[in-house]
């Protein structure tokens, strides 16, 4: 466990200590684009975020090379590899992506040839474990097309729930926390050395994403753009692959004595299979929620829109922050929870706890919903949130001032000290998206 520290506080330092200065290349370069119809922040953000978080997964991996107990990860598998391969590929198209706009068709061709790479490697799946059949070894090429699948849709998901100040690293990370503990349970508890590699690139993950989400929280200063998004969509899907298709059941010997007795041992093991699944169940809903919303319509799946869940959080009337927040809330829910549950799948306490933390966080989701409204003759002594909105009456614009709004308004640069220029004078009042 002092080695996973180790390398998750060398890959998370070396990804704060690069943002800034990324940030400062990414303003250099003009991968800063200009602010689209469907995003929810307000003045032009650099991108690129993706470059200090790939170099954080370098070290990582240098790092754990050094260390005498996972030194032994990069002897006896080439995953490390194969997942460095994969990932610097996929990367790479982000960047160019971050910088130049590519089409979607191109990056969906690059997660197929960066996800084809690793397997030709021998990161794939070799067998699925199937709750009342048991192990079922794939063909070479049911495994690849299942690999490639998998890789894809892990990418998309995680790209997707890109859309807030913070919101795809934090949930991530939170989920990546709940899988680096299962996939250490099964490498120590156990003495699996095969979980050895996914709990290494689960450790590496949680590092890039506490390491960039200082620069990322709201205000944002950097995003990670595409470069970032696919990367660590990339490493989810890898570890999840690397445990899934890799760690023989068997090897745990829970099919043993009567059919009950081997049923409910198994439990333990075939729900943190799903584990994987659930780390990302949240931006998967997102995602297939939106394709089949945008076919509905008549659009292209990627079409982009404002109806993810976090647009939608935002109409409800929840804050930036606390939307963030309560996408963090279910993301640690779901994958804590069924975590908890394979541990324990005998304890009623954990099924009730899981329920009345649901029950809390429908609350905290409808929570603008139910917002009291003081009567009139109490509104001076309540806060303002409890007060009854008014009517403003807007003061027609004197002449000179309709004069004002009609000049060409200089373009605002970035908020905070690291601005670039000076800040417009004059308020643009046209939408984003309209022509100029």
């Amino acid at each position: 466990m002092r080695d996973y520290l180790l390398t998750l506080c060398v890959t998370a330092a070396v990804t704060y200590l690069l943002t800034g200065p990324v940030r400062k290349f990414a303003i250099a370069t003009g991968a800063m684009p200009e602010i689209r119809a469907r995003d929810v922040h307000r003045e032009p953000t650099p991108r690129l975020g993706g470059i200090a978080m790939f170099f954080g997964l370098c070290a990582g991996l240098l790092v754990a090379d050094h260390l005498q107990n996972l030194n032994s990860v990069f002897d006896q598998s080439n995953e490390p590899r194969a997942l460095l391969s994969g990932a610097a590929l996929i990367w790479l198209i982000g960047v160019l992506d971050d910088k130049f706009e590519l089409d979607a068709l191109i990056k969906l061709g690059a997660q197929m040839i960066s996800a084809g790479v690793m397997v030709a490697q021998g990161l794939t799946i070799l067998w699925l474990p199937i709750p009342g059949v048991g192990t079922v070894a794939l063909t070479q090429w049911q495994g690849t097309l299942l690999t490639v699948a998998l890789v894809v849709l892990t990418i998309n998901a995680v790209n997707f729930v890109d859309g807030l100040d913070g919101l795809a690293a934090g949930m991530v990370c939170i989920a990546t926390g709940a899988f680096f503990l299962y996939a250490y349970r099964l490498w120590y508890g156990y003495t699996i050395e095969a979980a050895a590699p996914a709990t290494l690139f689960a450790a590496i993950l949680m590092g890039m994403c506490l390491g960039f989400l200082p620069h990322n929280m709201h205000p944002a200063r950097i995003f990670m753009g595409d470069s970032g998004s696919m990367l660590i969509g990339l490493i989810l899907a890898a570890s999840a692959i690397s445990i899934t298709g890799q760690v023989d059941p068997d090897t745990l010997k829970i099919f043993e004595g009567s059919t009950r007795q081997a049923t409910h041992a198994a439990l333990p093991v075939f729900i943190p299979l799903i584990l994987p699944l659930t780390i990302i169940a949240i931006p998967m809903t997102d995602l297939v929620l939106a394709i089949v919303r945008r076919t509905w319509k008549g659009q292209s799946p990627f079409a982009a829109d404002r109806g993810h869940l976090h647009h939608r959080l935002l109409e409800i009337g929840h804050s930036h922050s606390r939307a963030v927040l309560i996408m963090y809330f279910w993301s640690a829910l779901i994958a804590f929870g069924t975590l908890a549950y394979s541990v324990h799948s005998a304890s009623m306490w954990i099924v009730l706890a899981i329920t009345a933390l649901s029950a809390l966080g429908l609350v905290l989701l409808l929570m603008p919903r139910f917002s009291p409204r003081a009567p009139r003759w109490a509104e001076a002594i309540v806060p303002p949130r409890y007060r009854r909105r008014s009517r403003v009456v807007e003061p027609e614009p004197e002449h000179g001032a309709a004069e004002e709004e009609d000049r060409v308004p200089v373009p605002a640069g970035l908020h905070g000290s690291t601005a670039i220029g000076h800040r417009s004078r004059f308020s643009d009042r046209r939408k984003a998206g309209t022509p100029s």
